[in-house]
């Protein structure tokens, strides 16, 4: 049942054909890889799905076969976004591996396959699925080289709206004329989580600390923003190709609490031309105040 948290012991017979069955059922196209003329595995070959999961080819084979360690809770969420499961399959390879069940409030934390297949067509564009919190799950290539690694933080710092707050050079990608809007945008979009989840929920949490930590929000907090426009077309200020003017598009998955936004300038535009050029630099020069720590 959902919500369960004792451990129960692990099949891992049962998690190594469960993995290879998902992994048999995944093709290169699907997460956005060539087929290729000479591929004899069904699906995917291991070292792919190892790539997808982050981790080891030696040690995703060791799961298949079934050897090795029982993996994590945060490995399982890796293979989990890794095969594209849903988040009734997560919860059986949780299962499956003798882990208590992930919380449901904690559903924002998985990719919904089809949310998932999208992002894996847009390797050109700078786009990113970010959860309610404002925490980024998954990047493309571009979307790091304009934004930065997003995924790589921890803690509350996870979330963009406390990064805004706390840690100035997060601002620096904004144009400081732009910085007071920004400001109010973020407080509009966690005012409005905090509206739908309550007052034990993340997003009560962030709100917390941020009173605590910045006047700035704190201000803002008292006048509770409504959003507006969160479409607007958003100027950058990258290092290396300078000023942009990006347009933010965004799908929204209500049920995982999750969006996808995708950044497209016009074309003919010089924006668009230094998007374009933005996308063949090497992600470490594309980078470099990005990760300001």
């Amino acid at each position: 049942m959902l919500g369960e948290r004792k451990n129960v012991a692990a099949d891992r017979a049962a998690l190594a054909v469960f993995l290879r069955t998902r992994r048999e059922a995944l093709q290169p196209e699907d997460v956005g890889l060539p087929h290729g003329r000479r591929r004899r595995t069904r699906g995917l070959r291991r070292e792919e799905v190892a790539s997808l999961c982050d981790m080891s080819a030696d040690y995703y084979s060791r799961l298949e076969q079934p050897r090795g360690p029982r993996p994590s809770e945060q490995m399982l969420g890796a293979i989990a976004r890794g095969l594209r499961l849903s988040l009734e399959e997560r919860d059986h390879l949780f299962r499956l591996a003798g882990h208590a069940l992930p919380g449901r409030m904690r559903q924002g934390e998985h990719i919904d396959p089809g949310m998932t297949r999208i992002l894996d067509r847009l390797g050109d564009t700078p786009a990113e699925v970010v959860n309610h919190l404002g925490e980024t799950l998954r990047q493309t290539a571009p979307a790091v080289r304009l934004l930065g690694d997003t995924t790589a933080y921890t803690g509350l710092a996870r979330s963009a709206h406390y990064r805004w707050f706390t840690d100035l050079p997060s601002r620096f990608i904004h144009p400081e004329s732009d910085h007071n809007d920004h400001s109010r945008l973020m407080v509009a979009d966690l005012h409005a989580t905090y509206t739908r989840d309550g007052g034990d929920s993340r997003a009560a949490e962030l709100v917390v600390a941020l009173n605590r930590e910045s006047a700035e929000f704190a201000d803002l907090w008292r006048e509770r923003p409504v959003l507006g426009s969160y479409c607007a077309v958003k100027r950058f200020q990258h290092p290396v190709v300078g000023a942009l003017e990006l347009h933010c598009q965004t799908l929204v998955d209500p049920d995982q609490s999750q969006r996808l936004v995708v950044y497209t300038a016009a074309p003919g535009t010089k924006s668009h031309t230094d998007l374009q050029l933005l996308s063949l630099l090497p992600i470490a020069e594309g980078t470099l105040i990005l990760n300001g720590r």
